[in-house]
């Protein structure tokens, strides 16, 4: 029998929920860390949904139900990795994952809304809150509009680290980006590296 590998450690850093994709649909893709061979959920409980729900700048309404919510952006989020993931590889995405999110993007979002300050203007809490269907709606437009852009599809990225693989549009111009973020998986990657070459050089 071969050597089991060693099982990856979970800390509450690859637990943290991810704002840095450099696009809302992909934040909500990144709600799932490791995919695809050992997904972490980010987005597991309704704390969490609404915490993610502030981090992208957005509040539910009141009259809905987080968990149905929850499940619905589950489903969504599923729908819009398969997509992403197709890009990023060149291969065509499932129908099924397609017609979801052309589904979810049929509904209208409400048009953001700003009043005037003392010092400007700012997002009225009307225009940033929304229904189950009006955020969904608004996660699957954004995706589609990076799909149908050629040059942003073109800078779909997964990261290159293992213990990642988080898909995020590179930003960067001239030479591509390598990982997600420098400070979080660059620098690991790096550290790694050099750690090799030191045990490399012992031997």
């Amino acid at each position: 029998m071969g050597r089991e590998m060693p099982r990856r450690r979970v800390t509450a850093r690859m637990r943290e929920l991810r704002f840095d994709a450099g696009a809302l649909s992909l934040n909500l893709v990144a709600t799932v860390g490791r995919r695809p061979d050992t997904p972490i959920e980010r987005l597991g409980d309704v704390e969490r949904l609404h915490a993610w729900c502030r981090g992208v700048g957005t509040v539910l309404d009141d009259s809905e139900d987080p968990a149905e919510v929850l499940a619905l952006l589950h489903e969504l989020r599923d729908a819009a990795y398969e997509i992403a993931a197709a890009a990023v590889c060149g291969r065509r995405p499932q129908l099924e994952a397609v017609e979801l999110l052309n589904r979810a993007a049929l509904v209208e979002p409400p048009a953001p809304q700003l009043r005037l300050t003392a010092t400007g203007v700012e997002a009225t809490e009307a225009g940033r809150q929304l229904s189950g269907p009006g955020l969904r709606s608004l996660i699957a437009r954004d995706l589609i509009t990076i799909m149908s852009d050629e040059g942003l599809r073109g800078h779909l990225r997964a990261c290159d680290s293992d213990n990642c693989r988080m898909i995020y549009l590179d930003s960067a111009h001239g030479k591509p980006r390598k990982w997600c973020s420098m400070q979080r998986c660059g620098n690991s990657a790096k550290a790694a590296q050099h750690r090799l070459r030191v045990a490399d050089s012992g031997r």
